[in-house]
């Protein structure tokens, strides 16, 4: 039984470890995946406190973690990590059977599982878990007491100035579609190879007060007495044609698309992203009147991109002293492409050349 013991703890503290460490690059990320949840699950007051929980569940995955191999207070550590792991269960399998929610974020955006891969991981890591709690009296410390105290001292200070220091600049790994390099509109575009979804085109025809539903090889077209009712499109087969940027529309306050005059232009455009001017950071607006000198030289182009109105973003803009031209896009789109409110890119012919938090505009 030592054996898979040993071999138990060692996979659920390496997964753990993992998996904090990968979100805690990202905390902005699975606050954002917790906000999906809350609406899903009618639990919008609890929104406001995504961020809190996101910190504290990606500390506590890599505490955890090293408790587990080191055989540190496996009593309460044990029991804290089987009330999670039937937790975490319950959310993969409420995505995964009621369809609400396709990705769980359990590795955030640097791995992504689908919902089934999800909940059948929890299912083999709760198993686990069950095991290293009945046998939790059983399980020695792997170090001396100094030794193991000094490596859990490390393990809870490590997740907290990574996460502060990921939330005052941006994540260290970026694994969003918007990161340096990438073309935008080439990452707007099916993955080279992937098929599309198959659709059948369903006619829906009524007589003698009942509705049937046709398709072009059983429509009975010798039966005039049908009468035409709608038309539907029914998925025959799930594709894997989604391109990895699928929401980057731009427009203006009267709903004109811009796309092109961002992305096609010959000059280096500077895009800063403000989801929402309400809760915009303070401390760049020197360094983008900068930009904005350079831009009325003919050097640049700079648009601020929002998901606020044009009264609002009037406000913010006599506020921040910025005169510039502003673009809408979709809040969700924006939370995507930069972690930060303000976040700065730099486009070079729609392809990403810079990214900056608000702290760290040059």
């Amino acid at each position: 039984m030592k054996p898979i013991l040993m071999l138990f703890r060692l996979v659920v503290g390496v997964l753990f470890i993992f998996s904090g460490l990968i979100k805690a690059n990202d905390p902005l990320g699975l606050s954002y995946k917790m906000d999906e949840f809350f609406e899903v699950l009618h639990l919008p007051f609890l929104v406001p406190l995504s961020l809190a929980f996101s910190l504290v569940m990606n500390a506590f995955e890599i505490i955890a973690g090293f408790a587990v191999l080191l055989g540190y207070r496996m009593r309460i550590f044990s029991l804290l990590l089987l009330l999670l792991i039937v937790f975490f269960t319950f959310l993969t399998g409420f995505a995964l059977f009621s369809g609400l929610i396709r990705e769980c974020g359990c590795f955030g955006d640097c791995i992504k599982l689908t919902a089934e891969q999800s909940f059948w991981k929890d299912v083999i890591l709760l198993v686990m878990i069950v095991v290293i709690f009945i046998c939790r009296n059983h399980i020695q410390p792997l170090f001396s007491k100094p030794v193991t105290i000094t490596i859990m001292v490390l393990a809870v200070l490590f997740p907290v100035a990574l996460q502060w220091y990921t939330l005052s600049h941006l994540p260290i790994v970026d694994c969003l579609p918007y990161k340096v390099g990438n073309n935008i509109e080439e990452k707007m575009k099916a993955p080279p190879g992937s098929t599309p979804d198959v659709y059948e085109t369903v006619l829906i025809y009524e007589k003698d007060g009942k509705q049937q539903e046709f398709t072009a090889d059983n429509y009975p077209w010798q039966d005039s007495t049908w009468q035409y009712v709608d038309r539907k499109d029914k998925l025959l087969r799930k594709g894997n044609a989604e391109p990895a940027i699928k929401d980057f529309i731009l427009t203006d306050f009267d709903g004109n698309n811009q796309n092109d005059a961002v992305l096609k232009e010959t000059r280096p455009v500077y895009l800063l992203l403000v989801r929402d001017v309400d809760q915009a950071g303070r401390g760049w607006e020197g360094k983008v009147k900068a930009l904005l000198k350079q831009q009325q030289e003919g050097k640049i182009v700079v648009f601020g991109i929002t998901s606020s109105n044009q009264a609002a973003v009037d406000r913010f803009k006599a506020d921040r002293g910025v005169d510039m031209p502003f673009l809408q896009m979709d809040g969700t789109a924006i939370k995507t492409a930069g972690r930060s409110t303000p976040c700065l890119l730099l486009l070079d012919k729609a392809v990403i050349r810079g990214k900056w938090h608000y702290n760290d505009i040059p």
